[in-house]
């Protein structure tokens, strides 16, 4: 059974471990470095603010007890929020976990109204393309970020929110309501 749990600034230590946990596990699929959260980095401070980004939710998924990912979204301007910080432990991928997690964060922007909820992939994580396209991205052509080792660069997605692709748009010629897309 996967279970969610919203996390606030208090919940610092569960951020903190899953977190580690997945810059050394996907090192190639993070903008941040294990070594930036590590040594002088590694600060309660420093998770609580991580966690305590204004408007921001963030949320770990557990499966059978134990913890199995973690993801946020944050907002990015006006009707836009971000998906950051996305991740599946290896041993729970094949079970749900990343739906789970997109799904969450995807209810959570719509409810605060965003109309588009975007993030960024490495164009060889196949799964995670994979697990966004399942849950209605697309690519939107454009390029994101360089990652840390300056070499690799991240594709950039998109979706309407479960709250703009509800919206009916305005009546066409023959008076009906069409669905946004």
């Amino acid at each position: 059974m996967i279970e969610l749990r919203v996390l606030t600034p208090d919940d610092w230590r569960t951020w903190r471990r899953i977190r580690l946990a997945a810059l050394a596990e996907a090192l190639y699929a993070f903008g941040s470095r294990l070594a930036d959260w590590q040594g002088d980095g590694d600060r309660e401070e420093r998770w609580r603010a991580r966690l305590g980004i204004p408007g921001s939710f963030n949320v770990v998924a557990v499966l059978d007890s134990e913890p199995a990912g973690l993801a946020s979204g944050v907002p990015a301007g006006e009707g836009v929020a971000e998906l950051i910080s996305m991740w599946v432990s290896p041993v729970a991928r094949g079970h749900g976990v990343g739906d789970h997690l997109v799904q969450a964060v995807a209810r959570w922007a719509g409810q605060a109204g965003a109309g588009v909820l975007r993030l960024a992939v490495v164009p060889s994580n196949e799964n995670a393309a994979a697990l966004y396209r399942r849950n209605g991205f697309h690519l939107t052509g454009e390029l994101g970020d360089l990652m840390p080792d300056g070499c690799a660069g991240s594709t950039s997605w998109r979706r309407s929110s479960p709250a703009a692709r509800d919206r009916p748009r305005a009546a066409g010629p023959t008076g009906a309501h069409r669905r946004a897309s």
